[in-house]
C-alpha cells in the first residue's frame, strides 16, 4: 500500500507549523491559562455594535457569505478614499498572504524579509518553493534602507515589511516607508503589512495612492477591533494585483458573521477610539510591571509589547517557561538579538495583575537556573 503522493516540494518541507497555539500548550499542560497575553489578541473585545450584528446574523449561517464581499469593501473603499476595486477581503492578512505568494512565488523565486519578522509570511514563501533573503534588524527596528539594497541584489518578487512591526512592537514615520516605496527596484511589490497602524502614533501611515503598483498594503480587523477569531482582513492594491486575486481565493472563505461583524466594527468610530486609551492604558500598565522588576520595556506602536529580559534568549525563554508554569501565556521572537525579550500583550486590568504576580516568581525561577 503506498501513502500520500505528495510533491516532491510538499515532501521536502519540515513538518511544522508557525504558531503553537495557547489551546494545544492548555492540552498539554492539562489546564487552562489563567492570562492569555501571548497571542496579540485584543481582550477588550470587539465593539458591541459588532456583536450585535453578528448575533443577528447567526441565524442566517446556513447561508454562505457574499463570495463578492460587495458591502464591506464598499465600505473599506468609502472608509480609505478608494475604489472598490482596489479592495480585497480575504482571511485575516495570514490568508491574504497565503494568496499574494499563490499568485507571486514559483520555485526558485527570491523574497526578501527580515530576519526575525513575521514567521507566517516566510511560512508561505517556503511553502510554495520560494527562496528567502533575510537582512538583521537595526536595532530593534526592521532596516528598510538594508531590505531594500537586498532587493536591488537578487531582484526579488516580493519585499515584506510590517509597519508597525511584530515582534518588538517598533515603528517607521511615514516618510521612511513613503522612501521605501519609492525605492522599490522595478520588478518587485513591496507587501506592506499594516496590522497594527490603527494603534501606531499620527505620523506612522504614509499617503499611499491605492493604485500604486509598487506596494499592497494588509491590514486586518484583528487587533485594533478586536475579531482575530473572526478572521477577516483586507488589502489595499492596484486594480490589476486585486483582480488576479479572485484566481485563487477561496470565493466563498468568509462567513456571512464575519462580514456582518466587520462591517459593523468599522463604522463604530467611538468603539475605535475607546480602544487606542484601553490599549494605551494597558502598554503603561505592562511597561510599570516590567519595570517593577528589573526590566526593560520597549516602546511600542501596537497592542503588544516586548520587554527586555536582560539577557540572552536562552534566559528569555527561561522566564517564559516559568511564567507558562505559572498560567500567563507569552510568546517571544525566535531569532537573536531580538530573542532577548518576551512579548506581551496588551489586556484588561485583571490579567495583567496576574501577570504582575507572577512575574517576580518568573523571573527568581529563571535566574536561579542561570546561576547554576
Amino acid at each position: 500500500m503506498t501513502g500520500p503522493r505528495f510533491t516532491p516540494l510538499a515532501a521536502s518541507l519540515p513538518a511544522t507549523v508557525p504558531f503553537v497555539g495557547p489551546e494545544a500548550q492548555e492540552r498539554a499542560r492539562g489546564q487552562a491559562f489563567r492570562a492569555r497575553l501571548g497571542a496579540n489578541e485584543n481582550g477588550f473585545g470587539p465593539s458591541p455594535h459588532a456583536i450585535a450584528a453578528m448575533a443577528a446574523a447567526a441565524g442566517e449561517a446556513w447561508k454562505y457569505g457574499d463570495p463578492e464581499n460587495h458591502d464591506l469593501r464598499a465600505a473599506l473603499a468609502a472608509h480609505h478614499g478608494c475604489a472598490a476595486e482596489n479592495i480585497v477581503v480575504g482571511e485575516g492578512i495570514d490568508g491574504l498572504l497565503g494568496y499574494l505568494v499563490r499568485l507571486m512565488v514559483g520555485p526558485g523565486d527570491a523574497v526578501v524579509t527580515s530576519a526575525g519578522a513575521y514567521p507566517t509570511f516566510s511560512f508561505h514563501v517556503e511553502g510554495f518553493g520560494g527562496v528567502l533573503h533575510r537582512v538583521p534588524y537595526a536595532g530593534d527596528h526592521e532596516n528598510p534602507e538594508a531590505l531594500i539594497a537586498k532587493a536591488r541584489e537578487v531582484a526579488p518578487k516580493l519585499i515584506y515589511i510590517a509597519n508597525p512591526d511584530n515582534p518588538m512592537g517598533s515603528h517607521h514615520p511615514a516618510e521612511t516607508i513613503a522612501a521605501m516605496i519609492e525605492a522599490v527596484p522595478e520588478g518587485s511589490l513591496l507587501v506592506l503589512d499594516e496590522a497594527y497602524i490603527e494603534m501606531a502614533p499620527e505620523g506612522t501611515a504614509p499617503l499611499i495612492a491605492p493604485s500604486d503598483p509598487r506596494v499592497i498594503r494588509m491590514r486586518t480587523f484583528s487587533k485594533a477591533h478586536g475579531m482575530a477569531g473572526a478572521r477577516v482582513g483586507y488589502a489595499i492594491g492596484a486594480p490589476d494585483l486585486i483582480r488576479a486575486f479572485d484566481k485563487v481565493r477561496n470565493h466563498f472563505g468568509m462567513s456571512r458573521i464575519s462580514q456582518a461583524g466587520a462591517l459593523a466594527a468599522l463604522q463604530d468610530r467611538t468603539w475605535a477610539a475607546y480602544m487606542q486609551r484601553l490599549i494605551g492604558a494597558a502598554r503603561d500598565k505592562i511597561g510599570a510591571i516590567a519595570r517593577e522588576n528589573g526590566l526593560t520595556p520597549l516602546s511600542s506602536a501596537t497592542n503588544f509589547v516586548a520587554v527586555d529580559c536582560g539577557g540572552d534568549g536562552d534566559f528569555a525563554r527561561a522566564v517564559l517557561e516559568a511564567l507558562t508554569d505559572e498560567g500567563v501565556f507569552v510568546r517571544m521572537p525566535g531569532v537573536a538579538p531580538l530573542n532577548r525579550c518576551i512579548r506581551i500583550s496588551c489586556a484588561p486590568e485583571p490579567e495583567l495583575e496576574i501577570l504582575a504576580e507572577a512575574l517576580p516568581r518568573a523571573l527568581a525561577r529563571a535566574r536561579a537556573a542561570s546561576s547554576r
